[in-house]
C-alpha cells in the first residue's frame, strides 16, 4: 500500500507532467497517481468528490486523512525525497500567498498549460487524458 494517493486531472498537460516526474523519482513506490478523469472514477473513488478533485488537487494519506492543493504537492514530493523544491511554499506567510497562487492556478490550469506547453488539454488519448509514462 503506498504512502499517499493522489488524484489529479490526466487532462492537463502540466498536472500529467508533473505526475511522470513524480512517478520518475518514486524509487520506492511510495505513491498511487490516479487520474480524476478515468472513466468511473466516482464509483472507484466514491470518497473523493470528483467536481471539488477538478477545483483543487486531492489526495490521502494511507492512514485515510485528506490533503487538499500544495500540501498534497508538498506532502508528494517529500515522500520522494525532494520537498526541499516545495518546502519554502509551506512556510509561515509564504504560504498564504502560495495557496492564492495555486488556487488561481488551479482555476485556469488549461489556459496556463495552453501558453506553457502549446497543448490546453490532453484529449489526444482519448477521454482518459494523456498516459503518464511508466517507470523503467
Amino acid at each position: 500500500m503506498s504512502e499517499l494517493t493522489l488524484y489529479y486531472d490526466g487532462q492537463c498537460p502540466l498536472c500529467v507532467r508533473e505526475m511522470a516526474h513524480l512517478r520518475q523519482a518514486d524509487r520506492d513506490g511510495r505513491l498511487t497517481l490516479v487520474d480524476i478523469q478515468q472513466e468511473g472514477f466516482a464509483e472507484l473513488y466514491p470518497h473523493i468528490d470528483p467536481q471539488a478533485a477538478r477545483t483543487i488537487l486531492h489526495a490521502n494519506t494511507a492512514d485515510g486523512s485528506l490533503l487538499l492543493g500544495l500540501d498534497v504537492t508538498y506532502r508528494a514530493w517529500s515522500l520522494v525525497g525532494k520537498g526541499f523544491w516545495i518546502a519554502p511554499l509551506r512556510w509561515p506567510v509564504i504560504r498564504w500567498f502560495a495557496d492564492k497562487a495555486y488556487l488561481w492556478f488551479a482555476r485556469n490550469r488549461y489556459k496556463v498549460s495552453g501558453w506553457l506547453t502549446g497543448q490546453e488539454r490532453c484529449d489526444s488519448c482519448g477521454p482518459t487524458g494523456c498516459d503518464i509514462p511508466k517507470k523503467d
